[in-house]
């Protein structure tokens, strides 16, 4: 029997409802391996905490609002409290991480937090890729690794790891360029929350007959403005995301159950079973039915 594959569990809004640490202290270290998860990605998510991620081992695919590059084995990613990011992999990867909240480091009305960690979070871009090729991220790297190798043991210290958590900020603050005024988490700028409200449109929707004029209508604006929307947040148009969408949860049926290719092409909203056909093989690069022989 094959191992259920893990699922990134977000609100209606992609917010990621998985609790990071607890109240006394919002940390949490996680060993991930992306190819687990369902269609071997972490899917769209954003969550208040900061995270850094390291590629231990293999290269992974990260998608960080309208960014897509590579993160190679053995260089490491920032990525800030509320930016909408999405990880992927085309074989096993060991993919560590520590996702917290920034008040662990310094009480969010103090003078620390005001002059080292909020200026941080302002910081518009919502991520830092590290490399060990710069002396300063591969100080950042070694201090990262360290973190992890503290949290593989029985009992890792609470202060030893804030300890190490500050002058891993220290060295982030210094990589980071001066922001030009308030920065919001892309999870709650108003583009945002239209393309996370456009995306749900499509989840809840996309069995049935959807245009683009449609998903525009959903939030309200012009066709142009929901294209521009797409293209800025997650780098493809509503449409070509709907289709996505769709053969995703067509691999599921196919998978999962012993549904026909014609069945589960009318049952995920395609027009004609050709026409899927073409598109999962496209998507996939292999066709519905042998899709289904091997996943079974």
């Amino acid at each position: 029997m094959k191992e259920a594959p893990y699922k990134t569990l977000t609100d209606e809004l992609y917010m990621e409802t998985l609790r990071h640490g607890c109240a006394d202290f919002p940390f949490r270290y996680y060993e991930e391996d992306v190819w687990k998860f369902d269609l071997h990605r972490i899917d769209w998510h954003w969550h208040k905490e900061v995270e850094f991620v390291y590629a231990e081992r293999g290269d992974v695919v990260c998608y960080i609002g309208a960014d897509k590059f590579t993160l190679p084995q053995g260089c490491g990613l920032f990525v800030n409290g509320g930016a909408l990011h999405r990880y992927e992999a085309e074989k096993s990867v060991s993919m560590p991480n520590i996702v917290f909240l920034p008040e662990l480091l310094g009480a969010a009305d103090g003078r620390v937090f005001r002059k080292y960690i909020e200026p941080v979070l302002r910081f518009g871009a919502g991520h830092l890729l590290l490399c060990p090729q710069d002396g300063r991220q591969r100080e950042m790297l070694e201090i990262l690794t360290s973190i992890f190798a503290l949290w593989r043991m029985s009992e890792p210290s609470e202060l030893v790891t804030v300890q190490k958590l500050l002058a891993l900020w220290q060295l982030l603050a210094e990589q980071l360029p001066p922001a030009e005024g308030a920065h919001q988490p892309s999870g709650e700028t108003a583009h945002g929350k239209r393309l996370q409200l456009m995306m749900q449109y499509i989840h809840e929707r996309y069995r049935q007959p959807i245009s683009l004029q449609d998903i525009a209508a959903a939030v309200y604006v012009s066709k142009n403005s929901a294209l521009q929307i797409f293209r800025e947040g997650i780098r493809t148009s509503p449409i070509a995301y709907l289709i996505e969408y769709r053969l995703a949860r067509a691999a599921e049926l196919l998978a999962s159950t012993e549904k026909s290719v014609a069945a589960v092409a009318a049952e995920t909203g395609f027009e004609s079973a050709a026409y899927f056909s073409r598109k999962f093989k496209q998507h996939y690069g292999i066709s519905p039915s042998l899709y289904a022989l091997r996943e079974r």
